[in-house]
């Protein structure tokens, strides 16, 4: 169903059950997935593709021009939305930059209202952003991620899966799986609340603890890291994303704080995700 005051060009592929609500706006070459809903105000430019059943808000911008001053408005560029993803009011998702990619939104995610995931970003599956998040260009987040409100992300950072980022949190460091990181690129032990709502085996929590002592007791995270993964020091999978992810990145690696290096999460943390 399309409202009669919204504008719609004509070449918009919209598959069955779409609702197109008062004033929303599409451009020419956008895709939009069955089962999807436009809220009145919506706009969606070209280059947008929606999945199924996701929701987008009203006053929301799908695929605006990257803010980089040296883009080239021509420069054929998208945004891909998962499948069941919901975007709140004003919430605005970059189109990418490089001839032929995407901005991504995984699967199932939720961004609140005012959220804004800049050009070139891949967002995972199941990941939450609050209210105001800042997701600087180039950044990579993995699966089940929860972003507190008014956090900001310093471009090309990478946020490995599982992670909880506390509220107002300022990261210019890459943030690795599993944990809770809050403040200025302060680590507080794992997110153990998320670990376990998600149903994680005790055993691997209690092996990513270790590890997570192990590499942040030593001087140089990042080589402990490797030395294990030499070692072949764990026994599941989780366990091994933990410790690759150190491998990799061009930025800095949050550091925990000094009564956090166990692994446990402070008492007073009701996080999670």
């Amino acid at each position: 169903m399309i409202h009669p005051t919204a504008i719609v060009a004509p070449d918009v592929e919209i598959g069955e059950g779409v609702e197109i609500g008062p004033y929303a706006v599409v451009e020419a070459g956008v895709e939009i997935g069955a089962g999807s809903r436009l809220h009145s105000h919506a706009v969606l430019l070209s280059g947008a593709r929606l999945g199924e059943r996701v929701t987008v808000h009203s006053f929301a911008v799908i695929g605006g021009l990257p803010q980089s001053l040296h883009f080239d408005p021509a420069t054929p560029t998208g945004v891909a939305i998962g499948d069941g993803s919901v975007l709140r009011e004003g919430v605005t998702v970059n189109r990418a930059t490089k001839e032929g990619a995407s901005t991504v939104l995984g699967r199932e995610c939720f961004l609140m209202a005012n959220a804004h995931v800049a050009h070139d970003c891949v967002l995972g599956d199941h990941v939450v952003a609050a209210n105001d998040v800042m997701i600087a260009g180039h950044c990579e987040i993995g699966d089940h991620v929860f972003l507190g409100g008014g956090c900001g992300l310093h471009q090309f950072l990478r946020v490995g899966p599982g992670v909880m980022i506390g509220g107002h949190a300022s990261l210019s460091f890459d943030v690795p799986p599993y944990v809770t990181v809050a403040e200025r690129n302060c680590l507080f032990g794992l997110n153990l609340v998320g670990l376990r709502r998600r149903g994680v085996a005790r055993e691997v929590i209690r092996e990513l603890k270790a590890l997570y002592r192990r590499v942040f007791a030593a001087r140089n995270p990042r080589q402990e890291a490797a030395r294990a993964l030499e070692e072949a020091a764990y026994g599941t999978e989780e366990g091994r994303i933990f410790l690759a992810f150190f491998g990799g990145g061009s930025r800095g690696i949050c550091r925990p704080a000094s009564a956090a290096v166990s692994g446990e999460e402070p008492a007073a943390d009701g996080g999670g995700a």
